[in-house]
C-alpha cells in the first residue's frame, strides 16, 4: 500500500516515515500544502495522512481542492488543533478520520489500516485480511493458506500480496503495482515486480498469479476461476 504523509514537523515526519515503512507501507512525504496537493493529484495513493497546519497552503484547503476535483483518496487529518469546530470543518471538507496530537503510533497505524480496508470494501478483523482462501496477517507479515500452511513474507512480498488480495480478479499493470508497492521515483522499468511475483508463486502456487501478456497480472480467486485466454 502506498501512503502520502503530509507533515511539516521534520522530526515527526522522519519518525513516522520510518515506522510506517517498517509496517510494510511505501511512503511519500510532503512538507507543505502546495507540494501535497500536487502529489495527491498525480499519484494513486491508498491513503493520506494530512496535517492541517502546513506552510504555503493549509491542509484544509488542500483537502477541499482534492474533493472539488473529485479526488476521493481516503484522508486522515493529523493535527495539534483540538477545537471541536475545527474537527467539524475537517469532516465537512471531506476527511475520513481525525487524530489529534500527541498520539500513539499504534493508534495511527490501526486507523490507517482500517481506512484502507473500508475503502477497498475488504472484510478483515484483528489485522487479518481474508481473501481467495488466504489469510494475510498484517501485524506479523505472514500468509496462511487454506491448508493451514503459513509462510513468512519479506516486506516487498507482503506489500505486493496485500495489493493483489485487495484486487482479486482484476488485471493489474506492472506500473500500477510498482506505484502501490514502492515509493516515489522508483524505476518503472525495473523487473523487480517479476522477481517478487515468482517468489509469491513459489509459496502459494503458480496458478495463483496469472500473467496477461502485454497487460499485467491477475490474482486468481479459486471460487471464480479465470476463463481461458
Amino acid at each position: 500500500m502506498r501512503l502520502l504523509l503530509v507533515e511539516d514537523d521534520v522530526a515527526l515526519s522522519a519518525d513516522l516515515h520510518q515506522r510506517l515503512k517498517r509496517e510494510g507501507f511505501a511512503v511519500d512525504v510532503a512538507g507543505n500544502g502546495v507540494d501535497a496537493e500536487f502529489m495527491g493529484e498525480e499519484e494513486p495513493y491508498d491513503a493520506v495522512i494530512l496535517d492541517l497546519g502546513l506552510p504555503q497552503r493549509s491542509g484544509l484547503e488542500v483537502l477541499q481542492h482534492w474533493r472539488l476535483r473529485g479526488n476521493r483518496v481516503p484522508v486522515i487529518i493529523l493535527t495539534a488543533r483540538d477545537a471541536w469546530h475545527e474537527r467539524v470543518d475537517g469532516f465537512k471538507a471531506g476527511a475520513d478520520d481525525y487524530l489529534g496530537k500527541p498520539f500513539h503510533f499504534e493508534e495511527l497505524l490501526a486507523r490507517v489500516q482500517a481506512l484502507i480496508r473500508r475503502n477497498h470494501q475488504a472484510l478483515a478483523a484483528n489485522q487479518i485480511l481474508e481473501c481467495c482462501g488466504l489469510k494475510l496477517d498484517e501485524e506479523h507479515q505472514q500468509v496462511t493458506t487454506g491448508d493451514n500452511v503459513t509462510f513468512a513474507l519479506t516486506g516487498t512480498e507482503f506489500r505486493l500480496l496485500r495489493y493483489f488480495m485487495l484486487h482479486p480478479g482484476r488485471i493489474l499493470t506492472k506500473s500500477r503495482l510498482i506505484g502501490h508497492v514502492y515509493e516515489q521515483d522508483f524505476d518503472l522499468d525495473s523487473n523487480v515486480i517479476e522477481v517478487y511475483v515468482r517468489h509469491l508463486r513459489r509459496k502459494l502456487g503458480e496458478w495463483r498469479i496469472l500473467t496477461r501478456r502485454g497487460q499485467g497480472y491477475v490474482f486468481v480467486d479459486p471460487a471464480k476461476p479465470e476463463p481461458p485466454v
